[in-house]
């Protein structure tokens, strides 16, 4: 049979309807312009360059050596890592959670956008996502069928959802909501009043809100838990990890808490896609969840040692920001007399070697920022600073 004649094999429709991930692709264009020599200094991803403190590192070692810690773990996480969850959910949010049936260990957070989408979406679905957003929100949303509807974060509103808006949408179809705060990209903190109308609008519409909370430790002293607020756990889900808090990014540990019925339905999603976790690595988590508060204190003396670096390579571009921001990352509004801010960041990637995240990739509301990752030493950061300044004086 000549080749010519086979049938033409084609990808599924989901496929076709998402795009390769933005830092997946450029990730692969800095290395090959690295491995060409260009030693460029990047300041576009969120991945902490530290690691975990030792005692969590030994923990690890410890584990991996006991010959019975190999084999395969429950669904639903070992009963050490499920009370660790909710004691520091209890010491740091002050929100009580039942070990046993509201916590739902996940292999990273990001695989707990998937499940979640799987568990409550058919195809037709609509989902409300923010604008700017963490891109995972949209493509998943995608990926399962649903339909994203865009609601509009601006600085003007402190990048805070507008309700009006909310309610002029087709909130008929809507069965899903995802927001993020402290807000990715732009920092923005959650005030209270907001997260009480967010449960209220969910009440009101039958909408599921999924807070994505990852960033609530990072240059923040009062992190908040949206299951704070009286009768959130009826309509939220609220995803956490140990990435940012931590510096376990790589170890993929995870979290999710809601009431029972959720728990359930996401569990029967997860259980048919990924196994347990590492036991070692769990028994390792366990470890750093009992972190005493000295642990986010240094974490933070380090971040905010960074930040006012990122702040003198803001303002050596012109960029304006906020001072109030939190997270692992700078947000700041590019000069007019800058095209876009993805001309921006292609002209600071070609002419100072350095590589920061134009703000369009989180949509529309973005296309006038760009972010700086806090990821990267000191020392780095200094030489990306000096390196911009070179550029403005070429």
């Amino acid at each position: 049979m000549s080749n010519s004649s086979l049938k033409e094999i084609r990808p599924a429709d989901r496929v076709l309807d998402v795009q390769e991930y933005y830092f997946s692709k450029k990730l692969r264009e800095i290395a090959d312009l690295n491995a060409r020599g260009y030693d460029i200094i990047s300041l576009g991803i969120g991945g902490p360059d530290r690691k975990p403190s030792e005692d969590v590192i030994d923990t690890l070692c410890e584990q991996a050596r006991i010959p019975t810690n190999h084999s395969y773990q429950p669904y639903v996480g070992i009963p050490e890592l499920r009370c660790a969850f909710s004691k520091w959910y209890d010491r740091h949010y002050g929100v009580k959670l039942d070990a046993n049936t509201e916590i739902q260990p996940l292999i990273g957070s990001k695989e707990g956008i998937l499940h979640t989408s799987l568990a409550f979406l058919n195809p037709g679905d609509g989902v409300l996502i923010p604008d700017p957003g963490y891109p995972t929100y949209s493509s998943v949303t995608r990926l399962v069928g649903a339909e994203p509807f865009y609601y509009d974060l601006v600085e003007d509103n402190h990048w805070l959802p507008d309700f009006e808006q909310l309610e002029s949408m087709p909130l008929e179809k809507i069965k899903l909501m995802w927001i993020n705060y402290p807000h990715m990209p732009t920092g923005a903190r959650p005030t209270r009043q907001m997260f009480e109308k967010i449960v209220e609008f969910a009440k009101r519409h039958s909408i599921v809100i999924a807070h994505d909370n990852p960033y609530s430790f990072i240059l923040n002293n009062n992190p908040q838990s949206l299951l704070g607020i009286p009768g959130a756990r009826e309509v939220v889900i609220e995803m956490n990890s140990l990435s940012k808090s931590h510096n376990m990014a790589g170890w993929r540990i995870a979290m999710l808490a809601s009431n029972p019925t959720f728990i359930n339905w996401i569990l029967k999603v997860k259980s048919n896609i990924d196994s347990g976790q590492f036991k070692p690595m769990m028994l390792a988590a366990v470890k750093a969840l009992e972190a005493p508060d000295s642990w986010y204190e240094e974490l933070n003396e380090v971040y905010g040692r960074r930040r006012k670096v990122a702040e003198q390579i803001m303002n050596e571009l012109n960029c304006r920001f906020d001072q109030e921001q939190r997270g692992l990352f700078l947000w700041g509004r590019i000069p007019d007399s800058e095209k876009s801010s993805e001309t921006l960041a292609d002209k600071i990637l070609d002419r100072a070697r350095v590589f920061v995240t134009p703000g369009f990739i989180f949509g529309s509301n973005g296309l006038r920022y760009i972010r700086i990752s806090l990821c990267a030493t000191e020392e780095k950061l200094n030489e990306a600073l000096q390196r911009i300044k070179i550029m403005n004086n070429d």
